[in-house]
């Protein structure tokens, strides 16, 4: 399916951010392990977070959607060995924190997906799982991941070499499904949702600074029982109605219910240090988690070098960051984004193919891009490729409003992993987004 967005002359009105993706899925695994009856709304109903609950249902779990309301029941069986392989879909966090939630209840199983997530790296997963006790094989590191045996290990301790929060929560979530109690150093600070979950259920988290970075000890702790969870709205989705009223004339854009966690909202930041007429209001805390509205104006918005620090937070925002540095005053520098190269597509070669479709001058750098910015609406002649990726397709559609021609983006299918209603929500404030 190629979708084609057109200019339009400024957008405007209030919607109510789409949930959270990370968090859905870490409140159906995590209230799984409860073993309650727990009604959670919020929940965002696409095809990563459906992915991660067929997966579980498939292990025992009682979990069923209701118009808007997603419902966890108890169940008077454990959990056992699924029936058949566990399909992931294009679910990268899925497929890793379900390995390691899988591997602390002792279950075989094996979890598979589709090409794109077929290709990404799971040895960063898989291996700290076999020194934590496991017995676990991959494709040359990569799904099916089959877990065979062993059991998990007490008081493990990783320091982590990479900045992934995906990692992080599915040691954590080892250790918790098992029963044990585990320590993780972290040298760059990632999103802290699993910690936050876990917190918020009474479990015994405990974190501190060493030397090496931010130390997670999370102890063996029994959580408490809920009835309800409200899944606060997802931020990475945010970030592309922030961005296109930004950039377009005359717009004003309210996004209600926005999660503000500050290991994710990184973008907001940055978007300020470049000038974005950007307010947060009627601030509050959801189970744990920050949230608020976001009233965003047109900008006139001006180059930066975006700090390597708050790189690991604004990751998933980067290509959506570079179509508004696109329309930026002056240059961009966004560099230590190596990590970009093994999501859903290398993403700093998609955007940087996106960029030159849009004639946008950059240079395309081993860990990042430098990006040359234009205060003037350009024309788009050449379809751009969406490699697949949701985050690509949705950043290109958006960089639309400031074509004079409009600009088609190839397959945008993708979108429906992480938000469904994309089209439906930007048009609602004035886009013209179709097929």
């Amino acid at each position: 399916m190629n979708l084609k967005s057109f200019p339009i002359n400024g957008l405007s009105g209030e919607i109510i951010c789409p949930g959270d993706k990370s968090i859905s899925q870490r409140i159906l695994i995590i209230g799984s392990l409860l073993n309650c009856d727990i009604k959670i709304s919020g929940f965002l109903d696409a095809e990563d977070p459906n992915s991660t609950m067929k997966a579980l249902n498939n292990l025992g779990s009682l979990i069923k959607k209701d118009n808007d309301i997603v419902s966890i029941n108890h169940r008077s069986k454990p959990f056992s060995n699924p029936s058949s392989f566990l399909d992931l879909g294009n679910s990268g966090t899925g497929m890793r924190l379900l390995t390691g939630f899988i591997s602390g209840l002792n279950l075989e199983a094996t979890l598979m997906g589709d090409d794109s997530l077929s290709k990404r790296p799971m040895s960063r997963v898989v291996d700290p799982l076999i020194s934590m006790g496991k017995e676990i094989s991959t494709n040359s590191g990569k799904a099916p991941i089959q877990i065979i045996g062993g059991k998990i290990k007490d008081n493990f301790e990783y320091v982590m070499p990479i900045a992934s929060a995906q990692v992080k929560s599915s040691l954590m979530l080892a250790s918790l499904s098992s029963g044990n109690s585990i320590k993780i150093t972290e040298a760059k600070i990632t999103r802290d949702h699993t910690e936050k979950m876990i917190e918020y259920l009474g479990g015994s988290i405990e974190v501190s600074e060493s030397s090496e970075g931010k130390v997670i000890f999370l102890k063996n702790s029994k959580l408490s029982k809920i009835s309800t969870y409200e899944v606060v709205g997802d931020f990475s989705s945010a970030a592309f109605i922030i961005v296109a009223a930004l950039i377009s004339k005359n717009s004003e854009v309210m996004i209600k219910n926005v999660g503000l966690n500050k290991t994710r909202s990184g973008l907001l930041e940055v978007l300020l240090k470049m000038n974005a007429n950007i307010e947060i209001v009627n601030k509050l805390k959801t189970c744990n988690e920050d949230c608020g509205d976001i009233i965003v104006k047109s900008s006139q918005l001006e180059g930066i070098n975006v700090p390597n620090s708050i790189i690991p937070n604004i990751i998933d925002e980067i290509p959506i960051l570079s179509v508004a540095a696109s329309f930026a005053e002056g240059q961009t520098t966004i560099k230590n984004a190596s990590e970009l190269k093994v999501k859903e597509s290398d993403r700093l070669h998609a955007t940087s193919m996106g960029l030159k479709a849009m004639n946008i001058k950059h240079n395309l750098l081993d860990d990042g891009l430098i990006i040359n910015g234009t205060k003037d609406d350009i024309e788009i002649h050449e379809e751009i490729e969406s490699f697949g990726d949701h985050r690509i397709a949705m950043s290109f559609l958006i960089a639309g409003l400031r074509s004079k021609n409009g600009v088609t983006v190839k397959d945008c299918s993708n979108i429906e992993t992480s938000f469904p209603d994309f089209s439906k929500i930007m048009n609602n404030l004035g886009m013209n987004i179709n097929e």
